[in-house]
Order: structure tokens, then C-alpha cells, then sequence
């Protein structure tokens, strides 16, 4: 009877998991916040106008573009504006304050467009009639071709004209030959659009047009290779040997993204954190070398590290160990929900040799991109893309572009809150970058040589917040950056030269390997303050911040401690300690 008594016990403990486990999982897929607030109806909206604006109204700086998008912006303003703030719950003040940033940020910059463009509309007196054959272009008017046919090989004219003064007086600063630049591609792309609709269509047309459509976009793509030349030479950076010329944007552009990034820190503040990390690195670094037998020569110890590479066609295999031992100490550690089907599908794939110049190390998210050198490289660059990317410097970067890092963010926004675009290195290189530091802190490397690739790491992250301030606010050249990362981080020169190439000519924002670190420091202090102030256990603090999906991470602290925020909201966090 006893044993009866305790199987329908058993029986009833069971049954009542299973219902709850259910009874959650319902809660869970009926969530609407899960996927929704009282602002996605407009942002969804916003996002639909304006790709519908984008695609009529699509000649890159052209003045009807531009007053189109500013009437937008004042209409959704306006628009949100009217929601009841003082109702709305906190991940929908969270919607409601960054969708209004991110609007009135795009307002900022078509401002500093028009003012971009007034500087340098002496050089385009044709515009006009170039926009005004486009315009009707748009609802099928019949042109007078050999009116226009004439009218065009006058502004071919007058492009040769100018284009000695041009060369010698044009544009002052780089950023008006980027403005003219972008002006001169919205003329290619009107000029393709007039004769790609109307030529074999319209006879007249076919018969006058060609060569004068010929002749111009000629004379506009030797315009724009002008302008390319004189950007470099009106560049503010000072010449050296890297031939890398990238653009330093200065102090105050600078202290602007950062309040747009919602950092409140001054570039000085962020390079004195820096220093602090540094100096944590260098004694942590001095432990391991002694540990090799090193005693206080890491540069040594270093080379030993990076000599451990294996074959190239060993290091798919190299790196998917060192994948499965971080799942594994993720799973075991309880850190976070990992779902199958992020386990299931990532996937390799090797990096050019033309792409490794700019990325000579991993890429990651669903697809995990490995450098390595291949046979048409040199041999020395060979042997610095292997002694770059030997397995102890891997055992930082593979949870960083895998699980839980990149492949994991990825995964995981395109199934919650989808709609928040609030795109921001701080939230997307900051979360891996936390991994790398959680994980050291949980013993993850395994021996003194682990600890050096993960220092490595570490240490290249706090260069890049000196390197990069200092590049843009005019103290140092490409050249110098280089240096500081071999001379400083221990870097290959090849690899160094292809990071600093990357940051300044690869098209990523000046704050993006800012980020890296800063982002990384404001998880951590987060975390910090929920999971070690005993509110929130690891699991419950890493799966709510990545069902949040991207956004500044003070509004994901805002989120995870139920702050009221106010309307007129400013950044505030000081999250360094």
C-alpha cells in the first residue's frame, strides 16, 4: 500500500511538471510582448514608408529626396508623439525613446546633408535639369530627344570645363568629396535611369541619345575618380608609409555618436579605461609567462603560443574541438538555453585570401568564415595568418562568433522582438566580447598557454579603444596604429596592418571596435549587478537579455530593473567601476 501510496505520489509530482512545463510553454507562444509593443504599429509602418520613399525618390542627394525624408521624419515625430508615455509599460518606453532617437538622428544627418550639399552645388550648375528629366521620367513623359540630346552634350561641356578647377579648388575636406561624390553617383544612376526606360522604346530617343548618354557617364565616373584623388589629398590625416588614408572625423563627431550610442563618457574617459584593462592584461600576462618558464618575458612566451598552430588543412577540425569544449562548459556551467536548432545549423566556410587583408581572423554567426592561409599566399603571410590564428588564441574568438556569441544573437533576434532595429556594435560586439570575459572568469582556459590567447584577445580589444580615439581625434597616423598593435598586443604586422585597414577604410563606423570592449564592460557590469547581487540566476540574466533582441545596453538594464523612464530620458549609466 506504502509503495502504491508513493507511485501515485510520483505519478501526481510528474504529471503536475508536465502540465506546468506546458502550461508555460503556452504562456510563452501566446506572449504578444514577446513579440510587440504599442510602438512596433508605427515603427513597422515607418520602416514600410520609407522603403516605399526610398525606392521613388531614389537619386542619392537630390533635394526632392532629401525634403521627402525630413517630411517623413516630422510626420512620425508627430505621430509618436501622441502615444500616452506615461501608460506605456517599460520595454514600450524602451520602443517609444529609441525609435524617437533613431528618427531624429536620421533628421541630423539629412541636415548635415543639405548643409553638404550647399557646399558644393557651385560644382553641379546642370543638376537641375538632370533632376527635372528624371522626375518626369517617373510617369512616362515623352522627351523632346533631340532637345535633350543637346542639353546633355552641354553639360558634358561644362564638366570639362570645370574639371581643371575642380581639380586644383575643389571640395576643402573630405567630407564635401564625399558629398560630391555622392552627388555625381545620384547623376550616374538618373542619367541610366532616363535612357535604360526610354532607349529602344521611344525610336526618336534611340536615334539622338546614346552617344550623349555615353559621353556623360564617362565624364561623371572620371569626375568621381577625381574627387577620390582629392579626398585623400585634403585629407586631415597625416601622410605616412601604410598607404591606408582613411577619414578622422574629430572630437566632437565623436562625443555626438557617443550620445547617440548612449555611452556617457568623453574619448578621454574611454582611453583611461582602456589603460586600466591594459594594466590588468600585463600582470595577468606576466603570471602565465612565469608559468611557461618564461619568467617576466611574454614576448617570448607569446612566440611559443603562436608557433602552435597546426597544418592548414587541420584547423576546420582545430576549431570545431574548441567549439564542442565551450557548449560543453556552457551546458555544464548552466549559462544560458542554447536551442537545438542553433546547435543544429551553423556552418563553416573558409575566407578568401583578398577578404583575409581586411579580416585576418574569424568571422562568425550562422556561418563561422575561418581564416587560414591558402597557396597562393606568400610564405611569410602564410606563416602569419597560422601563428595568428593558432588554437590558443582560437579559444577566445570561436564562443565569441559562435554559441554563445554572434550565431546565438543572430538566431535569436530573428525569432524575438524582430522589430526592434536598433542595430549597435555596443549590444552586438559587446555580448561576445562578455563571453570571452565570462568564461575567463569560470576557468574556461585550461593552462597558462590558453590564458596568453586569451589575453591576447583582451589586450587587442583595449588597443583598439586607444588606437581608434586617437586615430580619429588627429594624434596618430595608420602607421602608428600598426605599431602599437605589434609592439604592444604581440600582432603579426600583416594581421596588424590588415585591422587597421579594417577599421579605417572597411567601412565600419568610427565606434565599432570601440564597442568591442565598452559593449563588453557594460554587460558585464549588469550582470554584476543582477546575477551577483543574488536577483537573477546566470541562465535567467543571459536568456532575458537576448530575447530583448539589439538596443544600447542601458536600456536593456532599464528593461531587466523595471526602471520608469522618463520622457525627456538622457543617458546616464556610469557603469564602469
Amino acid at each position: 500500500m506504502l509503495m502504491n501510496l508513493k507511485k501515485l505520489s510520483l505519478l501526481f509530482i510528474s504529471f503536475c511538471m508536465s502540465t506546468s512545463a506546458v502550461v508555460h510553454a503556452q504562456a510563452t507562444d501566446t506572449d504578444l510582448y514577446l513579440q510587440t509593443s504599442e510602438v512596433n504599429n508605427l515603427m513597422v509602418q515607418y520602416q514600410a514608408d520609407r522603403g516605399s520613399l526610398e525606392r521613388f525618390y531614389h537619386i542619392r542627394y537630390s533635394p526632392e529626396r532629401r525634403n521627402r525624408f525630413q517630411e517623413l521624419v516630422q510626420v512620425y515625430l508627430h505621430r509618436l508623439q501622441q502615444l500616452p508615455f506615461d501608460k506605456l509599460n517599460t520595454g514600450t518606453r524602451v520602443d517609444y525613446l529609441l525609435f524617437q532617437r533613431d528618427i531624429q538622428e536620421q533628421l541630423f544627418k539629412l541636415e548635415e546633408e543639405a548643409s553638404l550639399y550647399a557646399a558644393v552645388r557651385q560644382w553641379f550648375p546642370y543638376a537641375d535639369k538632370i533632376y527635372a528629366t528624371e522626375k518626369l521620367r517617373r510617369r512616362g513623359a515623352i522627351p523632346d530627344a533631340a532637345k535633350l540630346a543637346g542639353e546633355w552634350d552641354g553639360i558634358a561641356k561644362e564638366i570639362i570645363q570645370q574639371q581643371t578647377l575642380l581639380r586644383e579648388k575643389g571640395p576643402a575636406t573630405p567630407q564635401q568629396c564625399m558629398a560630391a561624390i555622392g552627388v555625381l553617383t545620384g547623376f550616374k544612376e538618373a542619367v541610366k535611369s532616363i535612357f535604360e526606360f526610354y532607349n529602344g522604346y521611344d525610336p526618336l530617343f534611340t536615334w539622338w541619345m546614346p552617344k550623349p548618354y555615353e559621353r556623360l557617364q564617362e565624364l561623371f565616373s572620371d569626375e568621381i575618380q577625381l574627387l577620390q584623388t582629392r579626398k585623400s589629398e585634403v585629407s586631415a590625416q597625416q601622410r605616412d608609409s601604410s598607404g591606408i588614408v582613411g577619414n578622422p572625423i574629430g572630437r566632437e563627431a565623436l562625443l555626438h555618436k557617443l550620445k547617440v550610442e548612449m555611452i556617457p563618457y568623453t574619448p578621454e574617459e574611454l582611453i583611461e579605461i582602456a589603460n586600466k584593462e591594459f594594466a590588468w592584461c600585463d600582470k595577468e600576462m606576466l603570471k602565465a609567462a612565469a608559468e611557461m618558464g618564461f619568467g617576466k618575458d611574454w614576448h617570448t612566451a607569446m612566440e611559443k603560443v603562436k608557433n602552435s598552430y597546426v597544418s592548414p588543412a587541420s584547423q576546420p577540425v582545430a576549431m570545431l574541438k574548441l567549439y564542442n569544449e565551450s557548449v560543453e562548459f556552457i551546458k555544464s556551467h548552466n549559462l544560458i538555453t542554447l536551442p537545438p536548432l542553433a546547435e543544429e545549423t551553423w556552418r563553416m566556410s573558409m575566407m578568401s585570401p583578398e577578404r583575409q587583408l581586411v579580416n585576418p581572423f574569424f568571422l562568425g554567426g550562422e556561418e563561422f568564415i575561418i581564416s587560414y592561409p591558402t597557396n597562393t599566399m606568400s610564405h611569410a603571410d602564410k606563416l602569419m595568418s597560422m601563428r595568428g590564428n593558432n588554437p590558443h588564441f582560437s579559444r577566445a574568438t570561436v564562443h565569441h562568433e559562435l554559441l554563445a556569441g554572434h550565431a546565438l544573437q543572430e538566431f535569436m533576434t530573428n525569432r524575438y522582438k524582430s522589430y526592434r532595429h536598433f542595430e549597435t556594435p555596443f549590444w552586438i560586439e559587446g555580448w561576445a566580447l562578455y563571453w570571452e570575459r565570462l568564461l575567463w572568469d569560470l576557468k574556461f582556459p585550461q593552462s597558462p598557454e590558453d590564458r596568453i590567447g586569451m589575453l591576447f584577445w583582451r589586450m587587442h580589444r583595449c588597443a583598439r579603444i586607444i588606437f581608434s580615439i586617437n586615430y580619429h581625434t588627429g594624434r596618430w597616423t595608420p602607421q602608428q596604429c600598426i605599431d602599437f598593435l605589434v609592439e604592444r598586443v604581440g600582432h603579426e604586422r600583416a594581421n596588424a596592418e590588415g585591422e587597421v585597414r579594417r577599421s579605417f577604410v572597411g567601412g565600419y563606423d568610427p565606434l565599432y571596435q570601440i564597442a568591442y570592449m565598452i559593449g563588453g564592460l557594460q554587460f558585464e557590469a549588469l550582470k554584476k549587478e543582477l546575477v551577483d547581487g543574488g536577483k537573477m540566476t546566470y541562465k535567467q540574466y543571459h536568456d532575458a537579455v537576448i530575447k530583448e533582441n539589439m538596443m544600447p545596453v542601458e536600456m536593456v538594464r532599464a528593461i531587466l530593473t523595471h526602471q520608469q523612464l522618463p520622457k525627456d530620458f538622457n543617458t546616464s549609466w556610469r557603469f564602469y567601476q
